[in-house]
């Protein structure tokens, strides 16, 4: 069994049993809801799929059990319909016997408002269920899309923390070359790949001075040159492995139990805001740090659209671009010494 508290201080209860998916348990830990739920999962019971009235037709539930049938649901990387599923099965729990037409506007409304202490989980809520009535929708179960144009919470909030140059400095002086930490760190630096794919990478996926990727949560194929810094820790990494990266059982990392993992290794650096995530995002910054265009660090990060990418490279280091700035300015490239603009501007206006 795991427990630990995530990111927004929820504590988490998984069931873990080799071979086999990890199963979310009730909390709280030792509540009879725990204990009967823990029972069925030592017994191999499926939960969510424990015996259950069939949902009445026309009802939320209905509805969501229709929608995981659909080949809109099917189409979703495994990531994602984890996701989706643990979402819409808590939202399912409350309003599942509800009637999918009173799912409208002031009804959402009423439901997020109860969530305004932690407006990022109402509105990851918002997208699903906007999803899930414009299934309804092309289904014929309604009319019409309430929920379209309907605006979330304002947040600030820019997602995980995007390591800086010291914090990676930091955790590259706790964990040298030759450590299962560096490799990890670097892979995702140096690739800025999701953890779902950098889990899976092995030397079958090097080909000279290439590494082939196939995302697992948009099935885009991707070339990536490997960087010299990679190529220095790559040369010391077993040839013997399916995958790079092994747990301690020597078997591949699981996408979240390498999150898992990395967040032990971080912490060892005294990283605590720091997350396997946030790599990804280091890679991006770094990227447009460099100069690399939009469509240069797509070709990197496998990002589709122009907003995915900006939301991104908004953590570029806003130091290293002021002095760019400021360099230009003053003439610091070679060009017109900018410096004195005002001056020519103020005597050739008078």
């Amino acid at each position: 069994m795991h427990v630990y508290r995530d990111r927004h201080g929820k504590v988490r209860i998984y069931f873990n049993k080799p071979g086999q998916p990890r199963v979310p348990l009730p909390g709280p830990l030792n509540s009879p809801a725990f204990f009967a739920a823990y029972a069925k999962a030592i017994a191999g019971v499926e939960l969510t799929t424990t015996t259950k009235p069939k949902a009445a037709k026309d009802t939320i539930s209905a509805l969501i059990e229709l929608y995981y049938n659909s080949p809109l649901f099917h189409g979703l990387s495994d990531s994602s319909k984890t996701n989706y599923r643990r979402i819409l099965e808590r939202f399912r729990q409350e309003h599942g016997d509800k009637p999918i037409i009173g799912l409208g506007r002031k009804h959402v409304t009423s439901i997020l408002g109860k969530m305004s202490d932690r407006p990022e989980a109402a509105n990851t809520l918002l997208k699903r269920l906007k999803v899930l009535m414009g299934f309804a929708l092309d289904n014929g179960m309604v009319d019409h899309n309430p929920l379209v144009g309907m605006k979330g919470f304002k947040t600030s909030s820019e997602g995980f923390h995007t390591w800086s140059e010291d914090e990676i400095a930091r955790f590259e002086d706790r964990h040298p070359i030759g450590s299962k930490a560096r490799l990890a760190m670097t892979l995702m630096l140096c690739t800025g790949q999701r953890r779902s794919d950098v889990v899976r990478m092995g030397w079958q996926h090097v080909d000279g001075n290439l590494i082939a990727v196939k995302q697992q949560k948009t099935g885009a194929n991707l070339l990536i040159p490997i960087h010299p810094k990679l190529k220095a820790v790559l040369d010391q990494t077993p040839r013997d492995n399916m995958t790079f990266l092994l747990t301690d059982y020597g078997k591949p990392f699981s996408a979240n139990g390498f999150g898992n993992w990395m967040r032990k290794r971080c912490d060892e650096a005294a990283l605590s805001v720091c997350s396997s995530h946030g790599l990804r995002k280091a890679c991006a910054r770094r990227l447009a740090e460099a100069g690399c265009s939009n469509q240069e660090i797509k070709a990197v990060t496998g990002h589709e659209t122009e907003a995915e990418v900006t939301r991104y490279t908004k953590a570029a280091d806003q130091k290293v671009l002021a002095l760019k700035a400021m360099g230009k300015l003053s003439g610091g490239e070679g060009g017109t010494q900018s410096a004195n603009l005002p001056d020519k501007v103020s005597k050739s206006s008078s």
